[in-house]
């Protein structure tokens, strides 16, 4: 049996097919295929431990940080809250008490 996506409006997983479109029957969504497997690729961020990250979520530095331009690091086990989760090299964007506004990558740090 081939396994639908999703309705990308509802979520619904009880999507099915009429002629070249998708279906939703919960909220009466129609999409086109090439549009379906456009949604499939959503990325997912995941920390040290390979929990999946949100935003807003809270987190743990695992190791101390050298930060350029300071002469101070950020040491391991500072709590960083309420992240936000951008695309690129330092996918998290986030503010740190002492430091301000920062960039980190999410395999230093694990889910709070």
């Amino acid at each position: 049996m081939r396994e639908l996506p999703n309705c990308p409006k509802c979520n619904s997983e009880y999507t099915y097919e009429v002629g070249s479109l998708l279906t939703c029957p919960e909220c009466a969504n129609e999409w086109s295929k090439s549009e379906a497997s456009a949604t499939d690729a959503v990325r997912v961020w995941k920390d040290a431990n390979g929990n999946i990250l949100q935003d807003g979520d809270t987190v743990t530095v695992i190791k101390d940080l050298k930060v350029r331009g300071s002469s101070s690091a950020i040491k391991g086990g500072t709590k960083v809250k309420n992240i936000r989760l951008v695309d690129g090299d330092h996918d998290i964007d986030c503010r740190i008490d002492g430091f301000g506004a920062m960039q980190l990558k999410s395999e230093f740090v694990r889910k709070a």
